[in-house]
């Protein structure tokens, strides 16, 4: 399959244009990703319809907590990423190459329809270097009416990304730092692009935000500041998940501590509404609140729900109507 976004150089060269690191790539070589191969002067997504993984998962494990909370989603991913964090979560199937299986548009189509699933989540590794096959399963799922979700570190180049959102109805989007020196040096990244990323995507689709605090690298109280300020003055009504690390890969830090999650909780929640931490259950931490009057909305244990705060998509207590979305699809029962 040829590969979109990019152009042909003298000398059999190609140069890639579908994120940032715009890799210059010789015949027989790869780009950063891993999946994108010189072929003769031709650029080829190696890893079209390729998945490393097909599971329904509950919608809250993306993670996303404002989009049809409780359904289950047919979650499927590529090999490869084009980061590199020295820190990576899902290493095994990101920076080396695990077994994977063909899976045509269609085919994965039907599946998710056939599994009762509310649509297809793009997850597990960097579903933005699956460009192609994503521009052609997005429009197809639609047409099945079913819904669709990316969980991204957000690099990619303007174009490429204009081009793909009229297909995306969420995104959980990673913001790993304020810092550009660690993106830089940790990720091999832009931080740049991935703002432009999550600014660009909010006025497109719905948007939540996940930051990995990682003890020493990114968990400073000016980190957190950052941080919080940053999507403050984007919109204070974006969730924020806060996750907790655990030592992967490269590095072997301890895990975040529970009193560093605890108090990167509490100030964001003095600026944000929807803040939630992740990787642990620390009691009350994984609620949703009502920005109107407090009253808790949504409460949640692990991957079970009750919205016992509301009435259809009201809160019950002040009447305000809740920040979220797929609360009229009533075709789930309360836990």
């Amino acid at each position: 399959m040829e590969a979109r976004h990019y152009k042909k150089l003298e000398n059999g060269s190609v140069q890639c244009l579908l994120c940032p690191h715009l890799c210059l790539i010789a015949p027989g070589k790869k780009g950063l990703c891993r999946v994108r191969r010189n072929s003769s002067g031709m650029l080829e997504a190696m890893s079209y319809g390729q998945a490393v993984s097909l599971a329904m998962d509950p919608i809250e494990k993306k993670p996303l907590y404002h989009f049809y909370p409780g359904r289950r989603i047919l979650s499927t991913g590529p090999n490869g990423c084009n980061l590199a964090c020295s820190f990576c979560q899902n290493w095994e199937i990101s920076q080396q190459d695990f077994p994977t299986e063909a899976v045509e548009p269609g085919q994965l189509v039907e599946l998710a329809v056939k599994k009762g699933s509310i649509g297809i989540a793009f997850t597990y590794t960097e579903p933005l270097i699956w460009f192609e096959y994503l521009m052609d399963v997005c429009p197809l799922a639609r047409q099945a009416g079913l819904k669709t979700v990316l969980v991204t570190n957000g690099t990619i180049s303007q174009e490429p990304l204009k081009e793909l959102l009229p297909h995306i109805d969420a995104m959980n989007i990673d913001l790993k730092s304020m810092d550009e020196g660690f993106y830089r040096k940790i990720c091999r990244g832009d931080l740049k692009t991935v703002l432009k990323t999550i600014e660009l995507s909010r006025r497109s689709c719905h948007i939540e935000l996940t930051n990995l605090v990682i003890p020493g690298l990114n968990d400073s109280p000016r980190d957190m500041e950052a941080l919080v300020d940053w999507v403050y003055r984007l919109d204070p009504l974006i969730p924020l998940h806060i996750s907790r690390y655990f030592p992967r890969y490269k590095i072997d830090t301890r895990a975040t501590p529970e009193s560093t999650l605890k108090k990167y909780y509490n100030l964001a929640r003095a600026k944000l509404k929807y803040v939630y931490v992740g990787n642990i259950q620390l009691e009350g931490t994984e609620d949703t609140y009502c920005p109107g009057c407090g009253q808790a909305l949504i409460k949640r244990s692990g991957y079970r729900i009750s919205l016992e705060g509301l009435n259809n998509q009201d809160c019950k207590k002040c009447g305000r109507r809740a920040d979220i979305i797929g609360l009229e699809d009533r075709g789930y029962s309360h836990h």
